[in-house]
């Protein structure tokens, strides 16, 4: 199957002052088979305007509010490309990615999905000199199924505006249920893809991902944010069930008991211990996630021991320290800007881990 044009398919809720910004770069693409398809998801401030100064330039869907999930099964619905790309109204996109990915998926025609660096910019678009994902952190390329039945959420996965998807694989899994992810409709795309077949991430940056005060989820970059936390919780207790469902329906082995990830585990404990009266998950114990942490962490078949082993203990001193001296624990696992020996050390193990992969 050869794949030659892409839908970009914005998506846009009370995002009048960056939306033309989103419009724009997609419109900027040098690919030139791609079509623009904006869907404002309700939006009671200038948006519509916004679409509508672009006329025959966008497909625009006007509907009423429903949400991430909503908005995307909308834009898919009508999308007739080889290639889906989902932008988020607030970020934009480099000029050349529409290419580079036609490029890498014409190169290996059965990835699933294509993802790429972002560079952060602010309110006012202006570069913040940030790169995400964290330097620490590579960017994962190659068969992720059994990775995504493991840790799932503990992969470096990237946000809604730096992915494509071959549509063909999409329509496997789309539409996706809208109640559920009315908000962190990408958790769904992002593990979800990936049981369908293997990952490139491309190495240069391929777009733009504002940071402002006005994102519906994001972690501020100097207080920990409970809120922040226990809406990542809440993300991953609706995404587990359909990562289950759809490893079931394609005959994935995986590992005995619940999808565990030291990420999730983690929260879940920063959250119960600074709050447990206000905690999400109502079944959680210390001791429970304590243990479950240990386990997600021996799971991880992508690091070396000594992180492994490193995790392990995190979760032993979250679970016993004084609640006092919880907070701190929580900041060094939160920010690892932080912790820049660590992950220079957490980076080498990654590496060192990565080469002994290659050479097995």
């Amino acid at each position: 199957m050869v794949l030659r044009t892409i839908d970009v398919v914005v998506n846009n809720f009370n995002y009048e002052r960056f939306l033309g910004d989103a419009i724009d770069s997609a419109l900027a693409q040098t690919h030139p088979q791609v079509r623009v398809i904006v869907v404002d998801d309700g939006s009671s401030d200038g948006s519509r305007a916004v679409i509508a100064s672009y006329g025959d330039r966008v497909t625009a869907v006007l509907k009423e509010n429903g949400g991430q999930a909503s908005a995307f099964n909308a834009g898919f619905a009508i999308a007739q490309a080889d290639v889906i790309l989902f932008l988020d109204a607030d970020d934009a996109l480099e000029p050349d990615i529409a290419a580079r990915v036609i490029e890498t998926l014409g190169a290996q025609p059965d990835v699933a999905k294509v993802q790429w660096p972002t560079a952060v910019i602010d309110d006012e678009g202006a570069l913040t000199g940030k790169v995400l994902p964290a330097s620490h952190l590579p960017m994962p390329s190659g068969d992720f199924t059994r990775a995504e039945v493991s840790f799932a959420f503990d992969i470096p996965w990237m946000a809604t505006s730096a992915n494509a998807f071959p549509a063909h694989l999409l329509r496997r899994i789309m539409p996706m249920p809208e109640a559920q992810f009315r908000i962190g409709a990408d958790w769904y795309l992002q593990h979800l893809t990936p049981l369908l077949g293997p990952v490139v991430s491309l190495d240069a940056v391929g777009g733009r991902r504002r940071l402002h005060t006005s994102n519906a989820y994001e972690q501020s970059e100097s207080v920990l944010d409970l809120r922040y936390v226990r809406a990542t919780i809440q993300c991953a207790e609706r995404t587990r069930p359909e990562i289950e469902r759809l490893a079931g329906e394609l005959g994935v082995e995986r590992p005995p008991g619940p999808l565990l990830s030291v990420s999730d585990q983690a929260n879940r404990l920063i959250s119960l211990r600074a709050d447990p009266a206000t905690h999400p998950v109502r079944s959680d114990t210390r001791r429970g996630l304590v243990a479950g942490g240990i386990r997600a962490a021996r799971r991880r078949f992508d690091v070396a021991p000594a992180m492994r082993a490193a995790f392990a203990a995190w979760f032993l001193a979250m679970g016993l320290a004084p609640r006092r001296a919880t907070a701190r624990l929580a900041e060094w696992f939160a920010f690892p800007e932080r912790r820049p020996q660590v992950n220079r050390l957490l980076g080498a193990l990654h590496r060192s881990r990565a080469k002994a992969r290659e050479g097995a």
